[in-house]
């Protein structure tokens, strides 16, 4: 089984930093993809940041020049490091994988619990 496992919310003021970390455990074959979304209590989960085996990365709009993605891919591992926080950045952070189980397997997305960021005025 495959389980994801997040690290490093909190309630932090305007203008600081958190890091968020999450590692995949369990019966994995390849990772294409990770990243972190978030979500508002009735909204949609929207997308922060995503970092692809290609190499690519994507960022949302809203927290570019401010956020970073990293991944260790020996640990399957992907953290947010997010600074100049705002009051706006208060949401649910989930993170997500895109993998698969072995090799003739199709990939597939897993989530994890999710973690509280809140920051304060």
């Amino acid at each position: 089984q495959v389980q994801l496992v997040e690290s490093g919310g909190g309630l932090v003021q305007a203008g600081g930093s958190l890091r968020l970390s999450c590692a995949a455990s369990g019966s994995i074959f390849s990772i294409n993809a990770m990243g972190w979304y978030r979500q508002a209590p009735g909204n949609e989960r929207e997308l922060v940041a995503r970092i692809v085996n290609s190499g690519t990365i994507n960022y949302a709009d809203s927290v570019k020049g401010r956020f970073t993605i990293s991944r260790d891919n020996a640990k399957n591992t992907v953290y947010l490091q997010m600074d100049s926080l705002k009051p706006e950045d208060t949401f649910v952070y989930y993170c997500y994988a895109e993998l698969r189980e072995a090799a003739y397997r199709s990939y597939y997305v897993y989530w994890g619990q999710g973690t509280q960021v809140t920051v304060s005025s």
